[in-house]
């Protein structure tokens, strides 16, 4: 779990990577947005666009050798700033709160408790599960473990790998609405890779979606990845009520 972020940013650079050396042909009409830009060039535009905000939320569908399909839905600033909860099918989920202030919250659900809990004693993996599951905990964000959970959090890090090295060639296709916002679609391709972007074209051209336009006929889907909420506030309110404090159980 705590490589999702890194896998997201790994299929943005994979997607950005295919439009590096594409090229097309053909006028466009004056009114069109990105008038006489080919694909490319509009892709090119939109990475820009979007490794200059200062926020975002991140919601998406992502393979990953090691845990298999995960999804997200993270909102997070280039202050360190995110809330959020991820998850897969085989590990199962976890809420996180990281305010900026020195503390990362959490909460687990039983399954990714014991997901992580494997090869320990089966007493200690259930008094984890009685006392931690579906409970909101806390720790300081200089503690190892937080840490990696905080690292999640780092937008500058993420829309730093926006770059990619694989050849190919990325055309412009019609003008859209994507969830209300519209939106010019691009279809970027290669003899290994394929993929469908969304670029909004109206105010600053941020990407939008992400499609892995290669589905497999059988298993959840095609991975996606969804951009919005440009340069808004991430709220991350600590949680009311009771928080167990992990850095006192720790002794």
């Amino acid at each position: 779990m705590r490589r999702t972020a890194a896998v997201a940013a790994a299929l943005v650079a994979a997607t950005v990577g295919l439009t590096a050396c594409g090229s097309e042909s053909g006028k466009d009409k004056p009114k069109e947005p990105f008038a006489g830009m080919s694909g490319t060039e509009i892709v090119d535009k939109a990475v820009e666009a979007t490794k200059g905000a200062t926020s975002l939320r991140l919601v998406g569908d992502i393979d990953d050798d090691e845990t298999g399909r995960m999804k997200m839905d993270l909102a997070l600033d280039t202050s360190g700033k995110c809330a959020g909860t991820m998850a897969t099918a085989d590990e199962g989920s976890f809420d996180l709160i990281v305010p900026g202030n020195g503390t990362v919250y959490m909460k687990y659900d039983e399954k990714f408790l014991r997901a992580q809990s494997k090869g320990e004693p089966a007493d200690q993996t259930a008094a984890a599960v009685e006392m931690l599951a579906d409970r909101w905990s806390k720790t300081k964000a200089s503690g190892a473990d937080a840490k990696d959970i905080a690292g999640m959090c780092d937008l500058d890090d993420l829309l730093a790998e926006f770059e990619g090295e694989i050849n190919s060639n990325a055309r412009r296709g019609a003008t859209t609405e994507l969830d209300g916002t519209p939106a010019i679609r691009i279809d970027a391709h290669d003899a290994e890779e394929k993929y469908t972007i969304y670029v909004a074209t109206e105010g600053k051209p941020y990407l939008l979606k992400i499609i892995d336009a290669e589905a497999k006929k059988t298993g959840p889907g095609p991975e996606h990845i969804t951009f919005s909420k440009y340069d808004k506030p991430v709220k991350t309110t600590p949680p009311a009520g009771k928080v167990i404090d992990l850095d006192k159980l720790g002794g």
